[in-house]
Parts: C-alpha cells; structure tokens; sequence
C-alpha cells in the first residue's frame, strides 16, 4: 500500500500530467488530408447541391444555374460552396432567350488566399451566362465563357480560366481555415484565453502540490 504522504504528492502530480497532455493537444492546430481541387455545384430551389455527375455529363436546360468552386477540401460533404449571388435573372437577364440556344448561368468562384497554391493568387469571383447550343453540356458552355481550361489525363477539371497555373486535385493539409468561405486569415495576437486559463490551472494545481508536501513534511 502507498503510504499517505507518497499519494498526497502523487494525485497532484498525476492531474498535473494529464492537464498538461491536454493543453499541448488543444494548442496544437487541427490538420487532415485533403485535396485541392474545383468542385462542381448545381442550383436547385434555391439552394447548392453538389453535382452528382461531372460536368461534361450534365446537359441543363435553359435557365439552368451552375457553379464551381476551388478550394481545399476532405469530401463532398466537407466541399466548400460557390459564394455570393447565384440568381438566373441576376446572370442572364441581358442575354435574350432563342429557340435555336439556351442560357446556361455560372457562378466561378476562385476561393480563397488560404486555398491558393504556393505562389498564386486567386482571380475575383465572378459570374457568367453562357448562350450554347441546346444539347450543350456544362463543361461546353465552360469551354465558351471560361478559357482556357485544363483537364488532366483522367479528364479532371483542373483549371478554369488558367486558375490555377499548375497542379491538379493533389493531396495537402487542411486545417479549419480552408475552404470555408473566410480566407483564413493568421492573426498575431499571442496565446488564446483558453490557453492562459489552463495555464492558470496548472500553475495553482503545482502551488497546492508543494503546499501539501510542505504540510505533510
């Protein structure tokens, strides 16, 4: 049996570890996998669904609005959506509606600094109404508006509007600041409130230690 004086400083020093433990965790910043890539959005009752098909499959009919999106992201659940408006009459109410063509509006959103790879900056979000053909799919009315695309050999959207220069859907960390809409910006403003709290905790936690050792002595 551990005498009392040995388990007076030994629980004290044992919740000293485990808060310890748990600050480095909670300081420590959120990362996972993700991939780089441009995301394609359907608009559906007002709302943005994420497409089910790639765009060269998709063939809207007139009044149709899409959207795409880059960013960094884990998952379709986890994909950041186009941003700002996504309004037909908004995009495509200058453009006169022909039997022969159909309107097709899109919202191209470039992301955020945050998601931009190395060296690159993201073009303005902007939006667009393409006028094609009526068998035209989305990435065809893409071809139209938004030149020059890129396609990897998998035929990978990987560029709209030369945005980006380089890369294609690779794998990178991501933390809570990507693909959010936000940008994520760093700020400089020294350790959280959280942090100095359990600071405070631990400080007070080993002071009552040293008290006891000293009682107990």
């Amino acid at each position: 049996m551990i005498p009392r004086r040995q388990r007076a400083v030994a629980l004290p020093a044992l919740v000293l570890a485990a808060l310890l433990t748990a600050l480095v965790a909670a300081a420590s910043p959120a990362s996972a996998t993700g991939y780089r890539y441009w995301s394609f959005w359907e608009r559906q009752d007002g709302r943005w669904t994420y497409a089910s098909q790639g765009p060269s499959q998709v063939r809207p009919a007139d009044g149709a609005v899409h959207g795409f999106r880059f960013a960094v992201s884990e998952d379709s659940a986890d994909a950041a959506q186009p941003r700002g408006t996504a309004d037909f009459t908004a995009i495509c109410g200058a453009t006169p509606k022909r039997a022969d063509r159909k309107r097709i509006a899109l919202v191209l959103d470039f992301g955020t600094s945050a998601d931009a790879p190395s060296g690159e900056t993201p073009p303005a979000r902007r939006t667009v109404c393409a006028s094609v053909a009526p068998d035209a799919s989305t990435a065809e009315a893409l071809a139209v508006v938004a030149k020059p695309l890129r396609y990897d050999t998998n035929a990978l959207l990987c560029a709209i509007a030369g945005y980006p220069q380089r890369g294609c859907g690779e794998q990178t960390a991501t933390g809570d600041d990507h693909g959010k809409g936000g940008g994520g910006t760093e700020t400089d403003e020294g350790p959280s409130l959280g942090l100095l709290a359990g600071g405070a905790v631990v400080a007070v936690l080993a002071a009552a230690a040293v008290w006891q050792v000293r009682r107990r002595g």
